[in-house]
């Protein structure tokens, strides 16, 4: 089978990443963590499958993920914890507007403003 017929597989479980709802590479790049420049390069993961990222998505939609240990949230510094929390929350909002949008697909709009302007600079 031609690598493009595979879809983007998961390092992690070999599983599909069939939704971008799902991606941890789309999310890292949407939230200026991914260089665009090796978005088709880097591997992907469900966001499940990596935890320790997927901890700080607080959405309604998105199942909460728990990591124990040093890394889990309830154990960081709370003001690096909110940080990232609101930014991977708006990560997964804008995923979910990728997703639900029936436009133009154009990978470059994707990121947030803010990631947008900085790589414009």
């Amino acid at each position: 089978m031609a690598k493009c017929d595979q879809g983007y597989l998961c390092e992690v479980c070999g599983q599909d990443v069939a939704a971008i709802v799902d991606s941890d590479l789309y999310l890292r790049y949407v939230i200026g963590e991914l260089d665009p420049e090796v978005l088709h390069t880097t591997p992907e993961r469900h966001l499940r499958c990596n935890p320790v990222l997927a901890q700080f998505i607080d959405h309604p939609d998105f199942e909460r993920v728990v990591v124990p240990g040093e890394m889990g949230l309830a154990n960081l510094d709370p003001d690096f914890a909110a940080e990232r929390v609101a930014l991977l929350t708006r990560g997964y909002e804008r995923l979910r507007e990728i997703a639900a949008s029936d436009g133009d697909r154009d990978v470059t709009a994707y990121p947030l403003p803010e990631v947008i302007d900085r790589y414009r600079h």
